[in-house]
C-alpha cells in the first residue's frame, strides 16, 4: 500500500505536471504528500576568488532568491494539496538534489519526480541529472512524470517474469484496485508460448481483477510498451526496476531506463 508519497520539485514546467499528478494520485489513494524543493549547493554557495583577481559577485542575493524560489514551490504545492484535501507538509533544504530526495524518500512508500526539470534545454543527455540519479541510487519505487503528463486512464504493467516485474505487477493490481482503474498487459516475449504463459502467470498474480492483453514483443519492447499505453491512453505504466538482463543496465533495466527516457505517459519504477 502506498501510504505517503514524495513530490519533489524545482519549479520547472516538467515538476509542475509531476505536482499535480502527486496530488491528484494523493487524494485518489488517500496518501499523505510529502513535498520537497531543494536549492542547490553549488549554486546557492556561488562564486569564489580562484587566483585571477577577478572579484566574484556577492553570493547573499543569489541565495535569498533561491530560498525564495524553494519557499514559492513549497507553498504552490501545498495549495494545490490543500484543494484536493490533501494532507501534506511542504520543506525547502539547501544540499545535493539526489542524495537530499533519496534521504527524505526513505520515508515515504513513493518518490514523484518531474523527468526534465529546468536543465532540459541544455543537457545531452535525455533524462534529468537529478532523477538519474535518484533513480540510480534510492531503493524506493520512483514514480516520473514527463511534461503534459496526466494522471486519468488505465494502467499499463510491463511483465516479462522476473522478479522485478512481479513486484510491478502487485503494485499495478495495488493501484488499479484503488483507483477503480483497469490493467493492460504488455507481455515482453518474442516466442508466443512464452508470451502466453507469461500472461497466464500474470492474471494468477491478479487474481479476480480483470485484465488486458495489450501486445507482445515484436520489435523493440521499449517502443512497443510506449505505443500499447498510448493506443489503450493510459495515465500510467508500470514497470519493474530490473528486467530478466540486470548485466546491462546503467541506472536500471535497459527497458525501464529506455521508456523511462522517451514516454509521454507518466512511468513507475517498482522496487
Amino acid at each position: 500500500m502506498i501510504s505517503t508519497i514524495l513530490m519533489a520539485s524545482d519549479g520547472s514546467e516538467s515538476s509542475l505536471a509531476a505536482e499535480r499528478f502527486a496530488v491528484a494520485l494523493a487524494g485518489r489513494i488517500q496518501a499523505r504528500l510529502l513535498g520537497l524543493s531543494v536549492v542547490e549547493e553549488r549554486l546557492a554557495r556561488g562564486f569564489r576568488e580562484d587566483g585571477l583577481g577577478v572579484a566574484p559577485p556577492a553570493n547573499e542575493p543569489l541565495a535569498a532568491y533561491l530560498k525564495s524560489r524553494a519557499d514559492a514551490v513549497g507553498r504552490r504545492v501545498l495549495e494545490q494539496a490543500r484543494a484536493q484535501g490533501v494532507e501534506s507538509h511542504c520543506e525547502s533544504v539547501q544540499g545535493i538534489a539526489d542524495d537530499l530526495i533519496v534521504e527524505r524518500g526513505q520515508h515515504a512508500d513513493l518518490i514523484v519526480l518531474g523527468r526534465d526539470g529546468h536543465g532540459k534545454s541544455y543537457r545531452t543527455g535525455l533524462i534529468g541529472s537529478t532523477v538519474n540519479g535518484v533513480i540510480r541510487k534510492t531503493a524506493k519505487s520512483a514514480l516520473v512524470v514527463p511534461a503534459g503528463g496526466q494522471f486519468s486512464g488505465p494502467i499499463v504493467l510491463g511483465f516479462d517474469g522476473s522478479p522485478g516485474s512481479r513486484l510491478a505487477a502487485a503494485v499495478a493490481v495495488d493501484l488499479a484496485k484503488t483507483l477503480g482503474e483497469q490493467v493492460h498487459v504488455f507481455v515482453d516475449s518474442k516466442d508466443k508460448g512464452r508470451a502466453a504463459a507469461r500472461f497466464d502467470e500474470v492474471q494468477g498474480l491478479v487474481g479476480s481483477l480483470p485484465v488486458h492483453r495489450v501486445s507482445s514483443t515484436l520489435g523493440r519492447p521499449d517502443v512497443k510498451i510506449v505505443d500499447s499505453a498510448r493506443e489503450v491512453r493510459a495515465g500510467l505504466i508500470v514497470m519493474g526496476a530490473f528486467g530478466r538482463n540486470r548485466i546491462t543496465e546503467y541506472f536500471l533495466g535497459s527497458n525501464a531506463a529506455a521508456v523511462v527516457r522517451t514516454s509521454p505517459i507518466a512511468v513507475l519504477v517498482a522496487r
